[in-house]
């Protein structure tokens, strides 16, 4: 498999917009960045001959929403102390990150050509050290959640309106020491914590039912003191509105059960627990471009 070259890396860097940006304006930019970033991801994937694509196309609804309209972070202030944290917890899928990170503007578009290459910066886990706009150095799974619990306890000794966010995958849930530090948020009330869940209901190699079932899921985090909401992972309009409005519940940390599909939206790819760890095929991986590049917002089709 070729290496992803520099031409490849062609994500625009679709930025913020202006703070009172209409709503149907603001939706379809999100929407446009998840598109691209997608197209991105699937060249990085593609390209390097490795990657976790069915988790990034799970989670880059999420990302797109969180970057392009919700948190308190730019290329401008990620060194600001009063940042809003975002920490992915499902370190594996951090190809979609890198592409998300690049859409806006955090690290150049040329970088990502790096992936996975020896001595680059975008390894297959992300690191704090190496990339601006990491927060925290993730992969082993169950560590990002009681990482943002120390954020959000930190923010709140400082009297910070500082928001956390950290987005774990649902198969991820079944460790141990996520639901530890769930019962410590609820103790401290940090209600400007927010768990995201990446709920598309696979994990490598089965179902999170066959593998260790979480439901009744939403009854479970309401038993450890969380404000639960759910929503569908894939729709901008419903997770701008939960994720915009931390704290959900004063004095309770958000748990967001955001239902989505594995290797979303892709045809072949979508809900298919083949795709956890695998990479396509050179006639796969055109196809999947076409229909990526087919599902243009009508705003932005006209630019093509």
């Amino acid at each position: 498999m070729s290496a992803l070259s520099a031409e490849h890396a062609t994500i625009p860097v679709m930025g913020r917009l202006a703070p009172h940006t209409g709503r149907t304006e603001l939706l379809a930019h999100i929407a446009e960045a998840a598109r691209q970033i997608r197209i991105q991801d699937l060249k990085l994937v593609h390209y390097a001959g490795a990657g976790h694509i069915g988790g990034d196309m799970s989670a880059i609804d999420i990302l797109a929403t969180l970057y392009g309209a919700v948190l308190n972070v730019g290329p401008d202030n990620v060194e600001d102390p009063e940042r809003d944290r975002f920490i992915l917890s499902k370190g594996h899928v951090a190809g979609a990150l890198y592409t998300t990170l690049a859409a806006f503007g955090f690290i150049p578009v040329e970088q990502l050509a790096t992936f996975l290459k020896p001595l680059s910066a975008l390894n297959g886990h992300p690191n704090r050290r190496k990339v601006p706009g990491i927060e925290a150095n993730t992969g082993p799974l169950g560590h990002g959640l009681p990482i943002a619990v120390g954020h959000a306890l930190s923010a709140k000794l400082d009297v910070s309106p500082r928001r956390t966010y950290v987005l774990v995958g649902d198969g991820e849930l079944q460790e141990g020491s996520n639901w530890e530090a769930m019962m410590a948020a609820s103790q401290y009330q940090l209600d400007r914590l927010t768990v995201v869940v990446d709920r598309n209901r696979l994990q490598q190699g089965a179902t999170t039912k066959e593998t260790n079932d979480l439901d009744p899921l939403q009854d479970k985090a309401a038993a450890f003191g969380f404000a639960v909401v759910e929503v569908n992972g894939h729709d901008h309009g419903e997770l701008l509105d939960v994720l915009s409005s931390v704290p959900f519940r004063p004095g309770k940390p958000t748990f967001v059960i955001a239902h989505t599909h594995k290797g979303h939206p892709i045809s072949y790819m979508s809900n298919n627990v083949a795709w956890h760890h695998k990479v396509p095929s050179t006639a796969e991986f055109e196809l999947a471009l076409e229909e990526l590049e087919a599902a243009a917002h009508p705003r932005f089709a006209k630019e093509l």
